[in-house]
């Protein structure tokens, strides 16, 4: 594949938790060292959790993630010591499998669960944030699925999630997984009402066994390509997706597309056959100014998503043993996505290579050959070269220079076979105004898609009046906002700046009335 082709895009907890049998409670009761320190409480629990094996999980309304507490070194219980940190007696602690949860007084649960009986939804939602367990820190593009289903999401880039699920998997288990990362599974009736702080726990893989699995990436290649009829769909398939791009200029934004689409996707097998699409759903948030002109258009979008599934339209760099081949292969690390360990692939351009290719990093599991995840980047020695490939037209009187641009790319497995989970494009760009005295600013354009359910029954083409053209340009296309719908939508939590908007469209169109389709 030439470089230019491979382009472009968390009351049911209240009636529930009385119910369950808490396994573990002798935990609570186990005899821990306090340390003497000072330090945010978030960063005390961890003390905590340390020494007694234990996860928590916690309202974020409820606990204070980020106070500041100072505690006496002494030996306690770890009812104490929680206790101690979050400075409340009247929480509930609860053990349930490998976690500690704390909940709100017993009374206020009393009062949410006479409430709740009153309107009996068909739907529950799920939040929170996924975290760090050592730094703290959120962990991003995070994989959170309801376990023996195709449903899921990711967390964004501030470690956040949200899962609006039907009533019939209220008993269900989600996992929580990222690369590098121990997996962690939990009930989500233990989760509902609340939102909820998560840590993950970051994996370490022995030197010994490193030292074992240490293999020839250019054979880890072959036999992932080998391999690819096994792990990939042969037979077409539905996909539900979730998808938004959006534009941002000196860090503001200036438009968000949100869109839920129903991709029909080629099997491996169909040569020189496109993937379809089906616009569901679409909402859309315009912050420029009306006198604000159209600066450039980039290649990105839905045909970007698309194409990044390199699974299924092979890019250059997989082409090991071509003459000529422009690329070099380097073994890497091992890791662990999904507590499943896989080894990485390092690809980039050979030194006597001066035009603009990708380099970057392929994540292969160890036991079936499977590639889980990529992250692709182009050349940065050569990334000015680059912009002429990924702009496609831009205003007289604006001059845009290519910095960055890197995309993301990750598989689940369902059902035995490996599908595109989730995709993301971020490309940086240096907007250069002809005449103009006033600073360069970055313009970023992104795009991302993350595959909510798949659908294998009666898969069949579009007819043509149904198709979305996959070089629509999104935040062009006429649409309908169904509030009702957005409300029951897994949706990846956006940033708050763009929360705030997005709350002052919904209560314009509150006042309105939901709009007839």
């Amino acid at each position: 594949m030439k470089p230019h082709r491979f382009l472009i895009i968390l009351l049911g907890l209240l009636l529930v938790i009385g119910s369950m049998k808490a396994e573990g409670g002798d935990v609570l009761d186990r005899i821990i060292r306090l340390p003497r320190a000072k330090g945010t409480v978030y960063a005390l629990l961890g003390k905590v959790s340390e020494q007694s094996g234990y996860l928590f999980v916690y309202d974020s309304k409820v606990v204070d993630n980020d106070a500041v507490v100072k505690t006496k070194g002494k030996k306690c219980t770890v009812r104490q010591a929680i206790y101690e940190i979050i400075g409340n007696k009247r929480l509930e602690l609860k053990v349930i499998g490998q976690h500690i949860l704390i909940l709100p007084p017993v009374e206020k649960i009393v009062r949410t669960e006479k409430v709740a009986k009153i309107p009996q939804s068909v739907f529950f939602t799920i939040t929170g944030t996924l975290r760090d367990k050592e730094t703290g820190e959120p962990v991003s593009n995070a994989s959170v699925i309801v376990q023996g289903t195709s449903i899921g999401n990711i967390s964004n880039k501030d470690g956040e999630f949200r899962l609006h699920l039907p009533d019939s998997l209220k008993n269900s288990t989600l996992s929580f997984s990222h690369l590098g990362y121990m997996a962690q599974t939990i009930e989500a009736a233990t989760l509902v009402g609340r939102d909820n702080v998560l840590n993950l726990e970051p994996k370490v893989v022995p030197l010994q066994e490193v030292l074992i699995r240490l293999v020839e990436p250019k054979k880890l290649l072959r036999e992932m390509l080998e391999r690819r009829e096994e792990n990939y769909s042969l037979e077409p398939i539905y996909l539900t997706t979730f998808y938004r791009e959006g534009v941002q200029l000196k860090n503001k934004f200036q438009s968000l597309t949100e869109a839920v689409f129903k991709v029909y996707k080629t099997s491996l097998k169909e040569k020189n056959a496109f993937d379809q699409v089906k616009l569901l759903k679409m909402s859309r948030i315009d912050n420029r100014e009306s006198t604000d002109s159209l600066v450039a258009k980039i290649r990105a979008g839905i045909q970007a998503c698309l194409q990044l599934d390199i699974m299924k339209d092979l890019p250059d760099f997989f082409s090991v043993d071509e003459l000529n081949n422009p690329y070099v292969y380097t073994s890497g690390d091992i890791t662990f996505i999904d507590d499943r360990c896989v080894n990485v692939v390092y690809f980039e351009q050979r030194h006597d290579v001066k035009e603009p290719l990708y380099c970057g990093a392929l994540y292969i599991d160890s036991e079936n050959g499977a590639l889980v995840q990529a992250r692709i980047e182009m050349q940065p020695k050569y990334i000015k070269k680059a912009t002429r490939i990924f702009v496609v037209r831009q205003a007289p009187k604006v001059n845009l220079t290519a910095q960055k641009i890197v995309y993301t790319i990750s598989y689940k497995p369902w059902n035995g076979t490996y599908y595109i989970h989730h995709i993301r494009g971020d490309q940086y760009f240096r907007m250069k105004r002809k005449r103009a005295f006033s600073s360069n600013p970055i313009l970023h354009t992104w795009f991302e898609m993350v595959t909510c359910r798949v659908d294998n029954e009666n898969v069949t083409r579009f007819p043509r009046a149904e198709r979305l053209p996959t070089r629509t340009v999104l935040a062009e296309e006429d649409f309908k906002y169904d509030k009702n719908f957005w409300e029951d939508f897994n949706v990846i939590p956006l940033e708050e700046e763009l929360s705030k908007i997005i709350e002052k469209v919904a209560l314009k169109i509150e006042k309105i009335g939901p709009q007839e389709e």
